[in-house]
């Protein structure tokens, strides 16, 4: 198989609202290998359904009475290539903002063939535009995973349609953290991910402020408390090391340091932990082998994060005991 060829084997599952011509790119770059491509879109308000449309690809629109979730769309699209498609062995699921690089479905299909233990393999995703902000800079270093065996994927990933199926899809209600809770239940099942080290997809992040940097660590702390709600009885205890430092750099540490004031200044000295943690964290990220303020400002915010993270966290709980339906915390 190249990368001309179309496969009817494999089927890509497109989401997105109001991507506009980063859309247009994301879908012509899958046109040239796959024949069966839907976008599921979220309520957009700009032309992204005709531009799908005019290119030859199947649409569909989400119910507006129910509250929009990524997952939510995936499973969507996923049922309708299934039901239109039933042959199908493997899914391409794609974020609109994604730009698919050539090789990589050839490259994603050749390894699930080969490799029948695996249920999702993803490869590099590459910020389009790190120049145009530290915080484009900062999500183009999170996307470089370790090569090899991998716990989880992010929203791009070739799926083995009998792993998926069997676990369900993603889950609907989770406004976040969706595909690390499913691999986390594919592992469970015996499945295995894999992260090749391939060029897989460009994003285009477009995070211009610190303003949307905070909502996007408060939206991976709602995550994280929403994943542990679901699994804390696991063996793995899921995501509990994530909620942990969180909760010990926001809360913890702050905390017992005041209380600890009211007996005596000297305690002040315990807030130096954080320029410290900072410190540390720089001098690990110069393996990175990234510019200095680059490595700087990415340990500076892994310990800022935590903040928004806790709030994030603290706004899964309440939601819980208020019984609220979860809300998309959105940064864009």
């Amino acid at each position: 198989m190249t990368s001309i060829d179309k496969t009817r084997t494999v089927g890509a599952v497109v989401i997105g609202r109001n991507e506009g011509r980063r859309l247009i790119a994301c879908l012509e770059s899958l046109l040239g290998s796959l024949e069966h491509i839907v976008y599921v879109d979220s309520g957009s308000t700009d032309n992204s359904l005709s531009e799908a449309s005019e290119r030859g690809v199947d649409c569909l629109s989400l119910d507006l009475s129910t509250p929009f979730t990524a997952a939510r769309a995936r499973n969507e699209g996923a049922s309708y290539l299934l039901q239109q498609y039933p042959d199908l062995s493997y899914i391409q699921f794609v974020d609109g903002d994604c730009e698919v690089q050539p090789q990589w479905m050839c490259s994603a299909q050749r390894f699930l063939d080969e490799q029948v233990a695996y249920a999702v393999v993803c490869g590099r995703r590459r910020e389009r535009y790190p120049e145009e902000s530290i915080y484009n800079q900062l999500c183009d270093i999170e996307w470089n995973t370790p090569i090899g065996e991998a716990m989880a994927c992010g929203g791009d990933a070739l799926i083995r349609v009998s792993a998926f199926v069997q676990v369900t899809g993603y889950r609907d209600d989770l406004i976040a953290g969706e595909e690390p809770e499913m691999c986390f239940r594919l592992r469970e099942h015996g499945w295995r991910i894999f992260r090749l080290d391939e060029e897989m997809t460009l994003h285009d992040a477009a995070i211009m402020s610190f303003s949307q940097w905070w909502s996007r660590a408060k939206r991976a702390g709602y995550a994280y408390a929403s994943s542990y709600y679901l699994h804390s009885d696991s063996l793995e205890k899921f995501k509990m090391k994530e909620l942990r430092s969180m909760i010990f750099w926001a809360t913890v540490l702050p905390v017992v340091t005041l209380m600890l004031l009211l007996w005596h200044e000297v305690f002040m000295g315990l807030f130096l932990v954080y320029p410290l943690q900072v410190a540390r964290l720089n001098f690990k990220f110069k393996r990175l082998n990234k510019p200095r303020r680059v490595t700087f400002f990415y340990a500076l915010t892994t310990v800022l994060a935590k903040g928004p993270q806790f709030l994030g966290c603290f706004k899964f709980f309440m939601d819980k005991l208020k019984g609220n339906r979860a809300q998309l915390i959105e940064y864009k």
